[in-house]
């Protein structure tokens, strides 16, 4: 299975709070109790997202965080990265961060799929994760099989 960790799934979820409201500063408390995710963790998540460079703060009675950029601006992808650094499905995606990877025979087709997934979520910006995606037959990429064009095995 491939998964983001919990932290970047909340680092999501809170960016897209702030995408429905971009010229609102939050506060910290406030985007727990919007949010349901702990305010430690917030503050936590806030702290790396401001580094990052993808919010800006303000103190004061009006202060909060804000998106430093439109929300339309702001790519997933940028927010993963933030959060666990290169987009890499596998260590092979990396150049030289596998033994292996002069010989492997997979490592190309990683690297089409990292590529077709790092597409994906450059695409999507924070702007349409606050709107519900329509549902839409799948679309094979064009780099790669579809489940359909696979040999079957034919084994009981």
């Amino acid at each position: 299975m491939i998964r983001m960790n919990k932290l970047t799934d909340y680092g999501v979820v809170l960016l897209t709070t702030f995408a429905r409201e971009p010229a609102l500063g939050i506060s910290a408390r406030e985007l727990s109790t919007r949010t349901g995710i702990p305010q430690p963790t917030v503050v936590k998540l806030l702290k790396t997202l401001l580094k990052a460079g993808l919010l800006v703060s303000q103190r004061g009675t009006k202060g909060g965080y804000a998106l430093s950029k439109l929300p339309e601006e702001v790519p997933v992808s940028a927010v993963i990265e933030a959060l666990e650094g290169p987009l890499a499905i596998t260590e092979c995606s990396m150049p030289g961060a596998c033994e292996h990877e002069g010989r492997c025979v997979a490592r190309p087709n990683w690297a089409a799929v990292n590529d077709v997934i790092q597409q994906a979520l450059s695409k999507l910006t924070l702007a349409e994760m606050t709107r519900p995606v329509p549902p839409k037959a799948p679309c094979p990429s064009p780099l790669l099989p579809s489940v359909d064009s696979l040999p079957r095995s034919t084994a009981p």
